[in-house]
């Protein structure tokens, strides 16, 4: 067999980068080996880092080598650096990893260089694209409104719920993509309003601005050692931006019974307001209180029935003969 090794010492450097960050934004060492490198190639005469490139000064060759041309090209000690395309690219490892199996040639050093990487909560931009397509392209996606949405918010979080009672942490990531989806879409469609749009940056930006307020023991002078501090701090905070007049404002009054209950107890006891619990017959009334006493005692009664409702459906699936 004819030996066909070569002196192709010297180094590849395939470059990687992520679209979520903006051309141009490279690490340090990828700028360093871009700048030392003895060619850099990249077929992609449109790609969105080529212009940065250039007005780094470096030159960049629109050469779409093979496995053999690109190891040749190293030949001597030198490194060449791709910029990756995408369309090509597994050709090109592909031949690079079945020329160094073979044994038979001399391979440069190859090195994979990401030159810029996603940040926690970069596929939050994916999802950001994705809905902005299905609502321009979707027939139905296209056609709702905060209104239409409104059933489905609700069906979700309660899905959540039910997770994480059960939990299933598969089930539990599941549904929170559903209840993020729900958050995405609404700001989708909120930014079509022709007269106060508004968008998902807009969302995310209130937020964060009310948690760096309400956790002035985090990013401020303030301390806290216990979570009835945490607590005291956010109630207080809360109580100066909402600027209520009743301890009762706030308090959406369509969720579930219980849940309403022990919120409208536990306002009234963090407010430090003087109010019985009205006097009345009947089992409502006796719910309210058993509300009230659960609030009191740091209890979720909507969560405390749940549980029970749960062994009394597996009590009767068991008498049934079903089976849990």
């Amino acid at each position: 067999m004819t030996d066909t090794r070569t002196d192709a010492t010297g180094r590849i450097v395939l470059l990687t980068t992520s679209h979520r960050v903006a051309p141009g934004l490279l690490s340090w060492s990828a700028w360093e080996t871009l700048r030392t490198a003895d060619r850099v190639l990249c077929a992609d005469p449109g790609h969105p880092q080529l212009p940065y490139l250039r007005e780094a000064g470096i030159a960049v060759e629109g050469a779409r080598p093979d496995a053999q041309e690109l190891v040749d090209a190293c030949a001597g000690g030198r490194t060449v650096v791709v910029v990756p395309t995408g369309e090509g690219d597994q050709r090109l490892t592909d031949g690079l990893a079945r020329m160094a199996g073979s044994g038979r040639f001399a391979m440069p050093d190859l090195e994979l260089l990401p030159a810029s990487y996603d940040l926690p909560g970069a596929r939050l931009l994916d999802l950001v694209q994705v809905m902005d397509r299905i609502r321009r392209e979707c027939p139905w996606s296209s056609r709702q409104t905060h209104a239409s949405l409104a059933k489905y918010g609700i069906e979700e979080a309660y899905e959540l719920v039910e997770a994480i009672e059960d939990g299933d942490r598969d089930e539990l990531r599941e549904e929170l993509g559903d209840v993020l989806l729900q958050v995405v879409f609404h700001a989708r469609i909120a930014e079509e309003d022709p007269e106060e749009p508004w968008s998902v940056d807009d969302v995310a930006g209130g937020i964060v601005e009310k948690l760096i307020h309400r956790h002035p023991h985090v990013f401020g002078d303030a301390t806290a050692e216990t979570p009835e501090e945490v607590k005291a701090h956010w109630m207080r905070t809360k109580a100066v931006e909402k600027q209520r007049e009743s301890v009762t404002d706030g308090i959406p009054l369509g969720q579930p019974g219980l849940a309403l209950a022990a919120k409208l107890a536990g306002r009234v006891r963090g407010g430090g307001v003087d109010v019985e619990l009205p006097k009345g017959e009947g089992v409502g009334y006796e719910l309210l209180a058993l509300a009230a006493r659960a609030e009191a005692e740091g209890v979720d009664p909507e969560a405390a029935l749940r549980a029970a409702a749960r062994a009394y459906r597996d009590a009767i699936r068991v008498a049934e003969g079903v089976g849990v």
